[in-house]
């Protein structure tokens, strides 16, 4: 191939001549990576610091760097701050809504008011659906489980276990998640005789309660343990749900834990009806 244009040698080849005129940039990349160890050192105490303020940390800490280098460097190495994931509360359109039954109203007993929700949880390899069932008056998760799944029946399943274990609540509150007013979810309620309370739309500030329960759970134990199996996420919650009923001390509950609330005032109310 002497004496044949290097474009023709080029094309003979199969390469670009950008790729055969590429000069490996080994200084930058040695930048990156020592950049890349302070970003992730950033991320790992503070996970929900978007570059920009991943950014401001670092020049605080006396780093000479810009913004545009810590995005850069960020989008090469597929870091990110941790946000809110997918969207699980878009309502079906054929499904029954019910309103909303708990504005004004004193919750004073346990099984007075349940509540449910799901939330998304991110792992390396997929993701799962975690729901969990609470009692709003003493805070107590009465129940939980992850799936891959968003099949109602699941969900519904849950549901009933829970009330054949705790017994039957007044009122069952969710938001307005399709698999929330499904025909399978709704019948077990209504086959126990709960009153159906629903989410208004666009107000999460309803359903606050387990909304805290998901913010204390993800910034407390999962953004910290970084789980990166099905299994270790599973035990880390079952940990971590056994130590939020036992031994987390609630200041709305006097310093209570939920499972203090939630057995004391139960044999309060029982004397009660009793009487």
């Amino acid at each position: 191939m002497k004496g044949l244009p290097a474009i023709h040698q080029y094309r003979f080849l199969g390469i670009s001549r950008s790729t055969a005129y590429y000069t490996p940039l080994t200084k930058r990349d040695e930048a990156d990576f020592k950049l890349l160890k302070k970003i992730r050192d950033v991320l790992q105490n503070i996970p929900f610091f978007g570059y920009r303020k991943v950014a401001q940390a670092l020049q605080e800490a006396n780093n000479e760097v810009t913004k545009k280098q810590v995005r850069r460097v960020m989008y090469r190495f597929g870091l990110c701050a941790i946000y809110p994931g997918k969207n699980l509360s878009k309502a079906r359109q054929m499904n029954k809504k019910y309103p909303y039954l708990l504005a004004g109203k004193q919750i004073r007993f346990p099984n007075q008011v349940w509540s449910t929700d799901l939330t998304y949880i991110k792992l390396p390899h997929g993701s799962m659906y975690l729901m969990a069932i609470i009692d709003i008056c003493s805070r107590k998760v009465l129940s939980w489980r992850l799936f891959n799944t968003l099949d109602a029946n699941c969900y519904a399943s849950l549901v009933r276990e829970t009330i054949e274990t705790y017994g039957i609540p007044a009122i069952f509150n969710t938001d307005q998640g399709c698999q929330f007013t499904s025909d399978v979810f709704v019948n077990v309620l209504l086959e126990y005789g709960v009153q159906i309370s629903m989410d208004g739309r666009n107000r999460a500030l309803d359903n606050i309660y387990i909304e805290r329960l998901w913010r204390s759970l993800k910034y407390e134990d999962i953004y910290i343990k970084r789980y990166e199996t099905v299994k270790e996420l599973k035990a880390g919650i079952d940990a971590y749900f056994t130590f939020y009923n036992t031994k987390r001390f609630h200041q709305s509950l006097d310093y209570c834990t939920p499972d203090e609330m939630y057995y004391s005032n139960l044999m309060n109310y029982q004397e009660i009806k009793v009487a």
